[in-house]
């Protein structure tokens, strides 16, 4: 009985601690089970990065989206979304940022506010998912030339095919993605054959183009599940911006003309310095600016050094213009030619673009160059290049006239014979007279004629050191020689012997 009576007076006490126990336990179970979900919804909703794709797509965006989605990646976002709004533009860049899209792990989606024609539906596709605001259009993507005339067969097929495996990649009817490249495509019940293919909202929804229609960023990050997502707005780097500048065709040509004409300016005046340097430079900016944009390698940049090199060989080692000469020339015009049009798939208007800036930089090249050949006589740096003789009159000579100190009554002829120095060249015509080269003749150089040094030009040919040449012009500026026969050579040298 008191063993009952004990346990009955024992009882509420236990039940009452078991009951704060179990209180608290269940308690901190159920704060545990309404925090954990919160905590682990937070940790998987990573910040969402947004791009803008807005007006012409140019090459300044195919390396600002591959930055986004890299950063996107490392910075484990929840996802990229694509906002455009883009007419279209160069299918090189858009070649390259459809890549970008399908190589990252990343979630993108394309939200099409209002229009994705040509290289915008491209990107479209290329996204996991595609949301278009209502009364939004993509398609219309058939490439063009420069003209705006459709491009050749080759390329719209090229593009037809990338379009199509785009859209197996992303599970989309790839056939729909085809028409909007070539009219010859028939689907029935969306485009007749001949027509162009573009879908409105409604079509692209009801054809599984289009996820979701959404009216602005707010209803497609709630129809996304990233409402509680931190949105990051991106927008290209100055370096970026500075690619759309470099990839122009009027700036990439100045930079290839202009750095040429310092580095041949700068050698013609006897070595490699600050003006070598700054042509350089200015080449390093155009193969740097191309290289971001992803179309030059240094397989271009080999090339062009090459083309230099050889050019350099033939103008200043090599005799002439020859095979060193030609391989330069076609070197450098292939190393720039790659660096403007590098991409998968090169259109008419690449071409076209290409040649334009090329075409631009040589003529620059040419009028620098007239203006070159105008300043070098002035320029006391360059005299030793240009054929330099001075004019005087007969009477001027030493010896003759007035005002030279010197008497002007002949001497007697045997004197003359015994004492008198030779006869200058200056201003007397040497047309007949015979000498040697003391320099390479390129055409313009020095011979020694009559015992003097005096500058000559030859007819257009090589003539080495040493060689015997005839002066065959005296145009009072220039005299002008040829190389002499073997036979003639022994006279010549003869003379010149003597007359030194």
């Amino acid at each position: 009985m008191s063993r009952i009576g004990v346990t009955a007076r024992q009882i509420p006490q236990v039940d009452s601690r078991w009951h704060r126990w179990v209180g608290t336990l269940l308690l901190l179970l159920g704060l545990g089970l309404h925090v954990a979900p919160v905590s682990r919804a937070q940790d998987s909703a990573g910040s969402v990065l947004v791009v803008q794709i807005r007006d012409e797509i140019d090459l300044g965006l195919a390396p600002y989206l591959a930055r986004v989605l890299e950063q996107a990646k490392r910075e484990q976002a929840s996802a990229v979304v694509l906002e455009i709004d883009t007419p279209g533009g160069r299918l090189d860049a858009a070649l390259q940022m459809r890549d970008a899209l399908l190589g990252s792990p990343v979630r993108t989606i394309a939200f099409v506010n209002r229009n994705a024609f040509s290289a915008g539906a491209l990107l479209a596709i290329a996204a996991n998912e595609v949301y278009m605001a209502p009364g939004a259009v993509i398609g219309a993507a058939t490439p063009v030339t420069g003209t705006g005339e459709a491009a050749d067969e080759k390329v719209i097929s090229a593009v037809r095919t990338t379009f199509k495996s785009t859209a197996e990649s992303r599970g989309r009817d790839p056939r729909i993605a085809e028409a909007m490249v070539d009219p010859s495509i028939e689907i029935e019940g969306l485009v007749n054959r001949g027509q162009l293919l573009t879908l409105t909202t409604t079509e692209a929804q009801a054809w599984g183009y289009a996820d979701r229609v959404t009216a602005d960023r707010h209803e497609l990050l709630l129809a996304a599940g990233l409402v509680g997502a931190a949105i990051q707005e991106t927008s290209p780097t100055p370096a970026e911006n500075v690619v759309r500048f470099l990839t122009s065709p009027v700036i990439a040509s100045l930079l290839i003309s202009v750095g040429f004409l310092l580095i041949v300016a700068d050698l013609l005046g006897g070595g490699i310095g600050i003006v070598t340097g700054a042509g350089l430079a200015l080449l390093t900016i155009f193969f740097w600016g191309h290289m971001l944009a992803g179309l030059a390698g240094w397989e271009g940049v080999v090339l062009v050094l090459l083309g230099l090199v050889l050019l350099g060989l033939e103008a200043f080692v090599i005799p002439g213009f020859g095979v060193a000469g030609i391989l330069g020339f076609v070197a450098l015009v292939a190393g720039l030619f790659l660096s403007l049009t590098g991409g998968e798939i090169v259109t008419n208007e690449d071409l076209v673009r290409a040649g334009s800036t090329l075409g631009l930089a040589f003529l620059t090249i040419l009028a620098g160059g007239g203006l070159l050949l105008w300043l070098l006589p002035r320029t006391t740096r360059f005299e030793g290049l240009v054929l330099q003789t001075r004019l005087r009159r007969p009477d001027d000579r030493p010896g003759v006239g007035r005002g030279n100190g010197r008497s002007t009554t002949p001497p007697p002829a045997g004197a003359a014979a015994l004492e008198a120095p030779p006869a200058s060249n200056e201003g007397a015509s040497l047309v007949g007279a015979r000498g040697v080269a003391t320099s390479d003749l390129r055409p313009g150089g020095i011979a020694r004629i009559n015992g003097e040094r005096t500058d000559v030009v030859s007819q257009g040919d090589y003539i080495s050191t040493g060689e015997p040449i005839e002066v065959i012009g005296d145009e009072g500026y220039r005299r002008v020689v040829r190389r002499l026969e073997a036979g003639e050579g022994a006279v010549t040298r003869l003379s010149s012997e003597r007359g030194s």
